[in-house]
């Protein structure tokens, strides 16, 4: 693969079933594939259908019975050589995300950092999984086991590829699951190089299967009979359709949905600090993330220091190609997307707002990106809580700032919201802020700074954001299952 904006051809399957790249079985049809910086076709892949889909789950089956059986420090051992081999190829494969998802180089790397980090996090855990001894009256006892499930399906989301394969499969392998993963159709590439790598580190082949293909392949995975469980990436309707469709057959899922989350600015924050964390809040993958905090709420009294100093960093974001070690802000995934995001600011326009800055499309200057979905970052002044802007995800660089005069109201309408991924705090009085983020019904809070994922810490949201835990220790709990065991060491206490 070549590593320069708009050169990119991908010929190789991105199938991954029983240790190899192959061609769906059965392949349905074609979904077109692009390069967002330039609007280049990069490939076509079909998209798996139920003949496909049962393979991968053979495989994977097959493949638990060996790992399910292997010791947390075989396990161990194999995913610290997996997270190496990440570490080592760091720049290949943040590339190959740049070229697929849009995304600037330098934030590209960081996910990919991200990723091993994941990796080698589980695999210290893998071999401290452990159940517990409890003493019984005379002499007998009790014990528990933590067992896997079996085999488990990923879905992801197209904004954080290869991090989300990470996320997913760095706790289930741990736990002695095998996984079958199906990328957004939108990103398909990179996370076929991860099913390639555990496989390099020595998982049993079939352990991590790829197929590629869009809702009628997920529909496929979810009602799969030896499918143990399902954790999904994604929007809100989706979410509620694979939790119907894994009700049907009584399976576990996780779901990390979408957000519209708070970040609240008090008048004694630290001025500078807090632009950047509103910043980091709104236009991190080119603001195509879940968590950010797109409704920011500042204490009236800073309002227009902080607008004015926010509007002047937005509009130095560097945006363009991707690949350059100088840009800060990519391009969108496709132009569907971009006309979406498009909408919601007219409409924000029509309903009143006030576009601060950028909300325009951008055209770089190289002519081989005049195709490319780019925009610029937009903030938007003059925000009621009624607005369609301030009300829905919109997924896209568009920052909304609304004023308030207390706490007990900033909470208040932070929470009056359906969603509960994440939320912020930025203040110099620590108690407020634990209070507030105590008062926040929001699954990860910040304070004082905004958007970082340490892999030590659990993620996840409140109410329609979802539920399930992704990273941390937390997480454990969601790949593998309890059993427990009474063992009597005296006769049995009859009452017949």
């Amino acid at each position: 693969m070549s590593s320069a904006t708009g050169t990119v051809t991908v010929q190789q399957p991105l199938n991954y079933r029983a240790g190899a790249r192959v061609q769906p079985a059965d392949g349905g049809q074609l979904e077109e594939v692009f390069e967002p910086a330039t609007g280049r076709v990069l490939c076509k892949v079909p998209c798996s259908g139920e003949k496909e889909v049962d393979l991968a789950v053979q495989s994977a089956k097959a493949a638990f019975k060996i790992w399910s059986q292997m010791s947390g420090m075989e396990r161990c051992r194999v995913m610290l050589e997996a997270a190496r081999i990440i570490r080592e190829q760091r720049d290949e494969i943040a590339t190959m995300e740049t070229i697929n998802n849009g995304k600037s180089i330098f934030e590209a790397r960081v996910d990919i950092d991200v990723s091993w980090q994941c990796l080698e996090y589980y695999a210290g855990l893998a071999g401290s999984l452990a159940g517990e001894h409890i003493q019984l009256p005379g002499g007998s006892f009790g014990y528990t086991r933590r067992e896997p499930l079996g085999v488990c399906v990923g879905i992801g989301a197209w904004n954080y590829p290869f991090q989300i394969a990470c996320w997913k499969s760095g706790p289930a392998l741990a736990c002695g699951n095998a996984m079958v993963f199906k990328p957004s159709p939108f990103t398909p590439i990179s996370v076929v190089r991860l099913a390639e790598i555990f496989t390099e580190a020595g998982v049993p082949k079939g352990l991590f299967n790829v197929v590629q293909g869009g809702a009628a392949t997920g529909q496929f995975l979810c009602q799969h009979p030896d499918v143990a469980k399902i954790s999904f990436t994604g929007s809100v309707p989706t979410g509620m359709k694979i939790m119907e469709m894994a009700a049907k057959g009584i399976k576990p899922v996780t779901l990390e949905l979408g957000g519209k989350s708070p970040l609240i600015i008090f008048s004694d924050a630290d001025l500078e600090n807090a632009v950047k964390g509103a910043l980091m809040a709104n236009f991190l993958t080119q603001g195509e993330v879940c968590c950010n905090g797109t409704r920011v709420f500042v204490e009236r009294k800073i309002l227009d220091t902080f607008t004015k100093e926010v509007v002047k960093r937005t509009q130095k974001i560097k945006i363009g190609d991707p690949l350059l070690e100088d840009t800060r802000m990519g391009a969108l995934i496709n132009r569907p997307h971009l006309n979406r995001v498009q909408g919601f600011i007219k409409q924000a326009k029509e309903q009143g707002a006030e576009v601060l800055c950028g909300g325009d499309l951008y055209v770089p200057d190289d002519p081989k990106l005049k195709n490319g979905y780019y925009m610029r970052p937009c903030v938007l002044g003059n925000c009621k809580d009624d607005m369609t802007c301030v009300k829905e995800e919109i997924f896209g660089p568009v920052m909304a700032i609304l004023p308030f005069d207390t706490e007990e109201e900033v909470v208040e309408r932070a929470n009056a919201t359906k969603f509960g991924l994440a939320g912020g705090v930025f203040t110099r009085d620590i108690q407020k802020a634990h209070r507030v983020v105590a008062a926040l019904k929001a699954g990860m809070c910040f304070i004082n700074n905004y958007n970082v994922s340490p892999v030590e810490l659990p993620f996840g949201g409140y109410k329609c954001s979802g539920f399930g835990r992704e990273n941390g220790r937390a997480a454990i709990e969601y790949y593998s299952q309890l059993k427990t065991v009474c063992v009597e060491m005296g006769d049995v206490e009859s009452v017949f």
